[in-house]
């Protein structure tokens, strides 16, 4: 049997649930919280007050490290999320179930009961604040969503019960699925495995989908990297394209099917944000464009990672002068991103209008796209789409290019454009677009699976 993982805030049932789920599977149960009273001897109370959170989150991560690998369920401490050690361990080969509870219903389960000194607050207060401050660890953790609000422990697991066997998705969503992927330019061995997952029965109707949403994305690699990182990290998940000119119903496709998470790309970063129930601060404002939705109990949440994928590869070119070519989805994260390290940063597009307004948002200059050759900058960070088929042309002539110039390609396929390659006979340093996609991804399989995976690891899936 696959392990069953049980993840959530303290006062969600997970102990008495899991117990259940245990006796009726003929399974062990094991709760974490436990294993470390008895490895220590000590109460967790006690453990925080006399050797504080980080050593016992030390021994959090040890007895997580020892559980076994299946014919399991485990019910977690409230933060084991928080640590993506954790996230790696409970994740492999596992199904995990997220249990949540409205604020009163929570209040009222642990009136009573020890609890160990996380903020200082009243009760309710620090309930508030740690969900919050938990909350997209917890939507990481979640292949199942279970609110006990207002149910018994019994009811409660008798719905993982039968989730576990037939899935969320309904057939009827899984037929409407497979007849848009049928559609698409999806190649024939991912096509087939989709026809595995989507079929009525599915092989596994606990496999979740996640894909690139864009409209052309054919060429996009992040299915090839995401299904590598699946088989590595143990995780029952599919990752495909999907290509229409709709996102409207992408994101309706997306939520009948139950998918996990979706990259966004060109033309939708701005345009999925009215499909959202919620959106992060940094996608919010000043960005204003989304490139990552994750899925879980019901929302749809979307997030911004281009900024932290473009802004890593120049943190040595701190309060350097800046170009940023281009004014759409990609361009206000590269804006935010430069801003963010105090370059001096102007944002030139052949629509001036377009410029100023994301300059205005961003708190940048702007200025005419032939205002380039009389800037002088340091970096100029190419953020249009020009260098990926169809227009394979580049933003800038190399008469434009001087060795000083640091020049940064946000198009990452092909992973060397014209841009760049006129830019390295001229003698310029520079970075390709496949640096962001790194360091963009990294982050979405982190939003996704709270897993934290190392940079070399993603480039040596790409190479």
């Amino acid at each position: 049997m696959r392990r069953i993982v049980l993840t959530g805030f303290r006062g969600t049932g997970k102990t008495e649930i899991g117990k259940i789920l245990a006796l009726q599977n003929t399974v062990q149960f094991f709760d974490t919280d436990s294993l470390i009273e008895l490895a220590t001897g000590r109460s967790i109370p006690d453990i925080f007050h006399e050797d504080g959170e980080e050593r016992f989150r030390n021994i959090e991560r040890e007895v997580i490290a020892s559980l076994p690998p299946a014919d399991a369920v485990v019910s977690t401490g409230g933060g084991a999320v928080v640590d993506p050690a954790n996230m790696e361990r409970l994740r492999r080969d596992s199904v995990m179930v997220l249990l949540f509870a409205d604020i009163d219903t929570i209040e009222k389960r642990l009136e009573n009961a020890p609890r160990p000194p996380l903020t200082g607050l009243p009760l309710r207060e620090e309930i508030a604040e740690i969900m919050d401050r938990r909350r997209h660890r917890y939507y990481a953790s979640a292949d199942l969503c279970i609110d006990t609000s207002g149910t018994t422990p019994a009811d409660a697991a008798g719905t993982i019960s039968a989730l576990l066997r037939d899935g969320v998705p309904a057939a009827a969503s899984r037929k409407e699925a497979l007849a848009f992927f049928r559609g698409g330019r999806i190649p024939g061995p991912s096509m087939r495995r989709l026809e595995q997952v989507l079929d009525d029965p599915p092989d596994d109707p606990l496999t979740r989908v996640l894909g690139v949403a864009g409209y052309p994305c054919a060429h996009s690699r992040g299915p090839y990297l995401f299904n590598a990182l699946f088989s590595r990290f143990g995780l029952n998940c599919q990752y495909t394209w999907f290509e229409d000119p709709d996102i409207g119903k992408i994101m309706r496709l997306a939520r009948n099917l139950d998918v996990k998470g979706l990259s966004v790309t060109i033309p939708f970063k701005q345009d999925v944000m009215t499909c959202l129930d919620e959106i992060d601060e940094h996608a919010a404002r000043p960005i204003g464009a989304v490139n990552t939705v994750v899925f879980a109990c019901g929302s749809a949440i979307g997030h911004n990672t281009d900024w932290l994928g473009i802004r890593k590869p120049l943190v040595s070119l701190k309060g350097a002068r800046a170009v940023l070519l281009g004014a759409g989805g990609a361009a206000a994260a590269a804006a935010y991103a430069l801003v963010d390290l105090g370059m001096d940063t102007t944002v030139l597009n052949r629509t001036p209008q377009k410029a100023k307004d994301l300059a205005e948002r961003a708190g940048c200059r702007w200025a005419g796209w032939d205002s380039f050759d009389d800037l002088r900058p340091d970096l100029v960070v190419n953020a249009t789409p020009l260098g990926m088929a169809p227009d394979t042309g580049s933003p800038l002539n190399e008469e434009q290019l001087y060795p000083e110039l640091t020049v940064f390609d946000l198009v990452y396929t092909p992973p060397l454009t014209p841009l760049l390659e006129a830019a390295q006979r001229k003698g310029c340093r520079t970075i390709s677009g496949t640096e962001m996609f790194i360091e963009q991804a990294r982050e979405q399989f982190y939003l996704f699976f709270g897993i934290d995976v190392p940079s070399e690891t993603i480039r040596k899936y790409l190479t």
